[in-house]
């Protein structure tokens, strides 16, 4: 019996240990969406892989007007236009170091992310850990922003991301399960 017990201590023991070794990977869908498009499928990016959804909420609001990529004066055409733009957001996710794995979202402008993407990732780093992104565009790849990303920020653990334009919750299931 005594050695039943000693056994049995000692592999709770060792149980426990490897429980506690074992992290469970804590997980963040940020999005920034101009007209509504890239905020559906966040949410469902959210709901299919147990993350956290938090929305990047630019301090001013876009206007129709603003978003008017023919206009060479309008809001968006002059960010896009000048690569150090940074345009401020309401800063209040809680606990970013916190998250292992940050799906970052938005609606592709001039081919790559809206410099708003520049300034959440300037405000939070996400040194070292894994960040995927993904987009909606009416014609446009994510192909020039996973680039001009993964050169801007190398420390950043950066996967692939994909364009989701009319994709199915499965579909983002299927995509979200296969980065792992």
């Amino acid at each position: 019996m005594k050695r039943f017990l000693i056994t049995f201590a000692a592999m709770t023991l060792v149980l426990t240990a490897c429980g506690q070794n074992k992290k469970e990977m804590k997980t963040l869908v940020a999005y920034f969406s101009a007209t509504g498009t890239t905020e559906a499928v966040a949410k469902d990016l959210a709901e299919v892989t147990g993350a956290t959804l938090y929305e990047i909420k630019p301090e001013v609001k876009y206007t129709a007007a603003d978003l008017d990529w023919r206009d060479k004066n309008s809001r968006s055409s002059v960010e896009m236009q000048d690569k150090n733009s940074r345009p401020a957001f309401v800063k209040d996710l809680k606990d970013a170091d916190s998250y292992d794995r940050i799906f970052i979202g938005f609606p592709v402008w001039w081919y790559t992310a809206p410099t708003i993407i520049n300034t959440f990732i300037e405000a939070y780093g996400f040194e070292g850990k894994t960040v995927i992104f993904f987009a909606t565009s009416g014609g446009s790849t994510i192909d020039k922003a996973n680039k001009d990303f993964a050169a801007a920020y190398p420390k950043i653990n950066w996967k692939a991301g994909k364009t989701l334009n009319g994709a199915s919750k499965s579909d983002i299931k299927a995509w979200a399960e296969g980065l792992k």
